[in-house]
């Protein structure tokens, strides 16, 4: 029995008998004699990859020849990555150990090793071409094995490779191979920044609950010291203001610490710049933002407040009202002694009263007026 097998144009087939590979059939019309149909075709496309790796490492054992002549194989090791192009154009970055077969023919195939046992950098000229992946005809597979960061302009690169800092990035694009190693990147910014400390609550020396915020303004002066000897510099810096802070107010009375505010920016300064000297980090202005008291605390504070006032309302009342008497004293002993001063005493009065009415009416002399009768009329 003749029986025809076609493969097309952009194929290649495998003929199998009884399950076994038996040959590879190119493009075109094939015919075998099959009485009792033994054969059997598998086709594939020439622009994918040869899933079946089995049956090319049988090919690769038993018939070196037909794998070197139809079959681009690529092997590589566990210390290497490598970058697959199609017509010269990168398609795809493959991991350490992989092994994949393509076909020959439609697409010319090109496997680049790369030693991963040296430096974890990526050439610069690599990393430029995957920078915008999505922006290209066909996007490049494999991206997750790099790790691609760009290192804004004021900031550096902290690079840990296996959870020990290797070394500082530049401003600039940092690009690091991740296979056969953990590599991480921690962005610093080396500029003049603000911590804020809020919600802290704390008892004072005469156990009253009070409520604080601080903030503080602080930057890294040497950021490989800092990173090298502290896990996380920013929450080590967090914790130590927290604890200055503690200090500052936990020793003082509620009257102490709002009579001068100053002294906790003082002792939190103080507290700061002993526990982070030699850590590469560098504190400047600390100041509390406000302090909240309890309620029933500043109802009591309210109360205070308005008792002193109110006393020193009454001790200035009771000066101004001394230094009249004793004014009035002195002038009685001039007028006593002076009648002259007396008649000059007597006349403003009599002018005063002379502004306040419409017209005086005197009988006598102003003797009569000073001393006996005034008719005051209105209209």
């Amino acid at each position: 029995m003749l029986r025809r097998f076609v493969v097309k144009k952009n194929e290649c087939g495998v003929l199998l008998r009884d399950g076994d590979f038996d040959r590879l059939l190119t493009a075109g019309r094939h015919y075998f004699v099959d009485p009792l149909r033994r054969l059997a075709l598998q086709v594939w496309k020439l622009d994918a990859a040869m899933s079946d790796l089995n049956l090319v490492d049988y090919l690769q054992r038993q018939q070196p020849q037909t794998v070197a002549e139809h079959f681009e194989y690529m092997v590589l090791g566990e210390d290497q990555a490598g970058l697959r192009y199609e017509n010269e154009v990168l398609v795809e970055i493959l991991p350490p150990g992989v092994r994949a077969c393509f076909w020959k023919g439609l697409v010319t195939h090109r496997l680049e090793c790369i030693d991963l046992a040296g430096e974890p950098a990526l050439a610069p000229a690599l990393a430029a071409r995957l920078t915008q992946p999505n922006l290209r005809a066909r996007p490049i597979g494999g991206l997750a094995g790099v790790l691609l960061l760009p290192v804004p302009a004021y900031h550096l690169g902290v690079l840990k490779v296996d959870g020990q800092v290797a070394r500082l990035l530049q401003p600039g694009l940092a690009a690091f191979w991740r296979f056969n190693r953990d590599v991480q990147v921690e962005l610093v910014d080396t500029r003049l920044q603000t911590m804020e400390v809020g919600g802290q609550e704390i008892l004072s020396r005469d156990k009253v609950g009070l409520r604080l915020n601080l903030a503080a303004t602080w930057r890294y002066t040497d950021v490989l010291r800092a990173f090298a000897s502290l896990n996380k510099p920013v929450e080590h810096l967090y914790r130590e203001l927290q604890f200055g802070l503690r200090a500052a107010v936990g020793t003082r009375s509620v009257d102490e610490l709002l009579d001068n505010k100053q002294i906790i920016d003082e002792v939190v300064s103080a507290h700061v710049a002993r526990k982070l000297d030699g850590f590469g980090i560098e504190v400047g202005a600390v100041g509390v933002k406000d302090i909240v008291l309890p309620g029933e605390m500043k109802t009591i504070l309210a109360q205070v407040v308005e008792a002193q006032k109110s006393a020193e309302a009454n001790v200035i009342r009771r000066r101004e009202e001394t230094a009249a008497t004793r004014s009035l004293l002195n002038t009685a002993k001039v007028m006593e002694d002076n009648p002259t001063a007396l008649r000059l005493k007597e006349l403003e009065t009599l002018e005063r009263v002379a502004e306040r009415i419409d017209r005086i009416s005197v009988f006598g002399g102003l003797d009569e007026v000073l001393n006996g009768l005034v008719k005051i009329g209105r209209k």
